[in-house]
C-alpha cells in the first residue's frame, strides 16, 4: 500500500503525521517550492517540507505539477493513494488516473459550499456560523469530486482563520483516519456534490484586505476576523497604511445612529479607537501603524496624537 502525500502549508502537517502514526506507507511527500519570506526575502521551505524531512520522507518540489517531468517523477513513485491537503496546485488527469486508489482531499469547507483556495477565511468573512471538513474523491474540476466524508465545527465570535485553521487541520486529520480504511476496503461510499449549491472561495487578493468603512460593523468585524493572522485587513491615516488585526463591534442596528461619516474616528481611548461605519461603531483593539509593529490600540495612543473627527481611509494607494 504505497502513499503519496501532497500538501503546503501547517494546515496539512496533522494529516501528515497522522499517516505516519497509523504506520501508512508515505512513500513520498510533494509540496510547493520554497518561497522567499519576510522583509528580507529569505528563502523558506514550507510547513510540510519541514515535517516531511524530519520523518526522513523523500521530498519532491516541483514548480508546475502539470509539467511532464513532474507527471513522470510522481508515476516513478507507483503509488496506490495519492492523499492531498491544500497542496496549491490543480492535479492534472494525468496524475488522477495514476494511483489504482484514487486521489482524495482534505479540504476546509463543508463542500459544495466554498470550493477553491481559502475557504477557511471566506467563511469567516462571510460570516458563516458553522463550517468544517470535507474528505473527497478529487476530479478534473476546482474541488468538484464526490465526497466521502464529512465533520462540521462551529465558527464563534472568538474565532480567527487562525484558530480555525489550526481547529479544522486537526479535524481533517482524525477524519482521514477514520476514512481511510473504508477506502483502501473499497468499500466507501461516495456521494455527488449538489452543483447547484456550489459556492467559490477564490484566493484573496489585496482588495479583499481593504477596510470599506461604509459597510457595518458586523461586516468589518468578520472581515478582520477572516484575514487575521495572515495578511490582515488595512485602511489609511494621513495617507500611510493602517493595519487592523483586532476590532469589536461597539455599536449596530438602532443603537448606531450618528451623524458622522463612515471612517470617522469618534473617540480614541483606553477601550481603543472608536470608528463610526456604515451601520455601528467598531472599536479597533489591535493595530499596526505603517514601519511600527503590532500593539494594541490603548499602548499606540499613549505616544501617539489621534483626534475625534480624524478620518480613516482616506487617501493613498494599497
Amino acid at each position: 500500500m504505497r502513499i503519496v502525500f501532497m500538501g503546503t502549508p501547517e494546515f496539512a502537517v496533522p494529516a501528515l503525521k497522522l499517516l505516519l502514526e497509523q504506520n501508512y506507507n508515505v512513500v513520498a511527500v510533494v509540496t510547493q517550492p520554497d518561497r522567499p519570506k519576510g522583509r528580507k526575502k529569505t528563502l523558506t521551505p514550507p510547513p510540510v517540507k519541514e515535517a516531511a524531512l524530519s520523518f526522513g520522507l523523500p521530498v519532491l518540489q516541483p514548480e508546475r505539477m502539470r509539467s511532464t517531468e513532474a507527471v513522470a517523477a510522481v508515476a516513478e513513485l507507483k503509488p496506490d493513494l495519492i492523499v492531498t491537503a491544500a497542496y496549491g496546485q490543480i492535479l492534472p488527469k494525468a496524475v488522477l488516473e495514476l494511483p489504482r486508489l484514487g486521489c482524495i482531499n482534505v479540504h476546509g469547507s463543508l463542500l459544495p459550499k466554498y470550493r477553491g483556495g481559502a475557504p477557511i477565511q471566506r467563511s469567516i468573512i462571510n460570516g458563516e456560523s458553522t463550517t468544517g471538513v470535507t474528505i473527497m474523491y478529487m476530479a478534473e474540476g476546482l474541488d468538484t469530486g464526490d465526497m466521502i466524508s464529512v465533520v462540521q465545527l462551529p465558527i464563534t465570535d472568538e474565532d480567527t482563520s487562525g484558530t480555525m485553521f489550526e481547529k479544522l487541520s486537526i479535524a481533517g486529520a482524525e477524519l482521514l483516519g477514520k476514512t481511510l480504511p473504508s477506502i483502501i476496503a473499497g468499500e466507501a461510499k461516495a456521494e455527488p456534490q449538489q452543483d447547484e449549491l456550489a459556492s467559490y472561495a477564490p484566493n484573496l487578493t489585496r482588495e479583499d484586505e481593504r477596510i470599506d468603512w461604509n459597510k457595518s460593523a458586523r461586516h468589518l468585524f468578520n472581515q478582520v476576523r477572516g484575514l487575521s493572522p495572515m495578511a490582515g485587513a488595512f485602511t489609511f491615516l494621513y495617507g500611510e497604511v493602517f493595519k487592523i488585526w483586532a476590532c469589536a463591534v461597539v455599536r449596530d442596528g438602532a443603537e448606531s445612529a450618528s451623524a458622522a461619516a463612515p471612517g470617522t474616528v469618534i473617540a480614541a481611548d483606553n477601550n481603543g479607537i472608536i470608528v463610526q461605519t456604515g451601520d455601528g461603531m467598531l472599536a479597533l483593539k489591535e493595530i499596526q501603524p505603517a514601519g511600527k509593529r503590532t500593539m494594541s490600540a490603548a499602548d499606540w495612543l499613549k505616544g501617539a496624537r489621534l483626534e475625534a473627527g480624524t478620518r480613516l481611509g482616506d487617501g493613498g494607494a494599497a
